[in-house]
């Protein structure tokens, strides 16, 4: 079964629709499937429900179909650097769900799995667990989460063989393969494609019976989203080098040789033969 397809947009053609729910890869801009994003915003779908950790940034990932008003509803952990998502959302312009990351994560891979719910105590106590059912297991309260099963996942990897054996790279690997489990319809996006048999079975992070449809995008922007610098490194060698020289001059204006001393002229003396006194 041949699951390449020659563009982003060719892999969601006849897939995407109007309020589908969507479980999208990556975490912050780390890991996010960059052309998929794109071709999904120039597909005009709108209406959609999308999970995912958060929303990219003012610009960039999801922030871009945030801008063009295509996602009604976030189900995320965290706001992120996104702006507009902020805005958008106390504005009432967006629903989000919040979720805690742990339990985010765990909801697309109940999902992936089979598991319809699952009980956790995160959030009991908090406005996470108003409206939940709650039970208590061994005098501990606990509350009910239902898994998450989206209609189409879009995840990023690095690499995969022409049968969808995926492999992340790093911590790219974030919620990607929970989504990829989780979705009804897989389509992934990667960087390098390899023959079937050609990945070491023990590099398969992802077995490609969860993979419906391949994307070749070999050289995604892998946009940074806080850069931070610092100064930079000091050469070892060259420091070196400039301390030796420095010692030298030191030592060779000590070792140079000290002025002659001054003779001062000499005092005229008489003596006074009668008294013995002396005077200048």
């Amino acid at each position: 079964m041949n699951k390449l397809f020659p563009s982003a947009a060719q892999a969601l053609k006849g897939v995407v629709q109007d309020g589908q729910l969507l479980a999208v890869g990556g975490f912050g801009l780390c890991g996010i499937p960059e052309a998929l994003i794109d071709a999904l915003r120039d597909s005009g779908v709108k209406e959609l429900t999308v999970i995912s950790n958060n929303a990219g940034v003012d610009g960039f990932g999801l922030g871009k179909l945030l801008e063009t008003r295509q996602i009604k509803k976030m189900i995320s952990s965290y706001v992120g650097e996104n702006k507009e998502f902020e805005r958008q959302y106390l504005a009432g312009e967006l629903e989000l769900e919040f979720t805690p990351q742990g339990t985010l994560a765990e909801k697309l891979r109940a999902g992936g799995a089979g598991i319809p719910a699952f009980f956790t105590k995160t959030g009991v106590g908090t406005l996470v667990a108003e409206g939940k059912e709650l039970r208590e297991f061994d005098g501990e309260t606990y509350v009910m989460e239902r898994a998450l099963v989206p209609d189409v996942a879009l995840v990023k990897a690095h690499r995969a063989d022409k049968s969808g054996n995926l492999q992340f790279r790093l911590t790219a690997r974030n919620f990607n393969p929970a989504a990829a489990m989780a979705g009804k319809l897989c389509i992934v996006e990667v960087e390098e494609i390899v023959e079937t048999g050609e990945m070491v079975p023990d590099e398969v992070h992802l077995p490609g019976i969860y993979v419906h449809r391949i994307v070749h995008n070999p050289n995604p922007e892998k946009r940074i989203e806080k850069r931070t610098v610092t100064a930079a490194p000091v050469d070892a060698a060259a420091a070196r080098i400039e301390a030796q020289a420095a010692i030298a001059l030191a030592a060779s204006t000590d070792d140079a040789p000290a002025p002659e001393p001054t003779t001062p002229a000499p005092s005229t003396t008489t003596i006074n033969a009668s008294s013995g006194q002396q005077g200048a």
